[in-house]
């Protein structure tokens, strides 16, 4: 899956998504690469987190190689929930990279061992409590406002990170090469000289949209090809 999403980014698989009517579940802003540049794609292995590493330790039990270990810690900012042991047996196990709703620590071990994790950021504290564990803990994490489980995919960049369900990811990823494609001709045009406006006809859009208001920009990059707003 890496190697499918490796010349593509999280926003033409946005796009994609929003081009086929595919629920567009993005994690909320913020979760970031702890090491810049670092990039994922593989199936999502959920997890939720209670106070201790057992749980990750029992998730890596079930893991296939390439899958990422998607953390539910409830986008807890008082409590780092993984560390560099944690990403140590992820790499053990085969595991991708992590994504964390909530926060990491060791980051200086963590970009030495070079697993890709996502987090919101840093805190040098532990998790000093122990709750009660769900029944779902290892079969789903939420993740702000979805839910993630094993059938579905995880992608992660610079941009950011979104879950697809694995049903749609071929199409997705079908749909997104299309749309890259397409606004790499239009960007190498833009830098020949022939401008953006140019390009999407704007002069007939804003023509027709004065008689139509209802002939959004949208429409009419549909209707001409033009890949820059999905």
């Amino acid at each position: 899956m890496l190697k499918a999403f490796a010349d593509l980014s999280t926003p033409l698989v946005a796009d994609a998504c929003v081009r086929l009517g595919v629920s567009l579940r993005i994690a909320p802003p913020g979760i970031r690469a702890v090491d810049p540049g670092h990039r994922l794609a593989g199936r999502a292995l959920p997890v939720r987190h209670y106070g201790s590493v057992d749980v990750f330790l029992e998730a890596f039990g079930a893991a296939e190689p390439g899958d990422v270990l998607v953390v539910d810690n409830g986008g807890r900012t008082d409590e780092a929930c993984v560390g560099d042991l944690t990403a140590l047996e992820a790499k053990a196990a085969g595991v991708a990279g992590l994504v964390v709703w909530g926060l990491h620590r060791d980051t200086s071990e963590l970009t030495d061992i070079a697993l890709p994790v996502f987090s919101y950021g840093s805190n040098p504290s532990g998790p000093v409590r122990l709750d009660a564990q769900e029944p779902e803990a290892l079969t789903s994490a939420r993740f702000a406002t979805h839910l993630v489980s094993r059938e579905d995919m995880v992608f992660a960049d610079e941009d950011g990170v979104l879950f697809v369900g694995a049903e749609h990811v071929e199409e997705v990823l079908a749909t997104a090469l299309r749309i890259r494609d397409t606004e790499r001709e239009q960007a190498d045009r833009v830098r020949a000289g022939d401008t953006l406006r140019r390009q999407t006809s704007f002069e007939e859009y804003m023509a027709r949209r004065a008689s139509d208001p209802e002939y959004t920009f949208r429409k009419h990059l549909r209707r001409t090809g033009g890949a820059i707003e999905e």
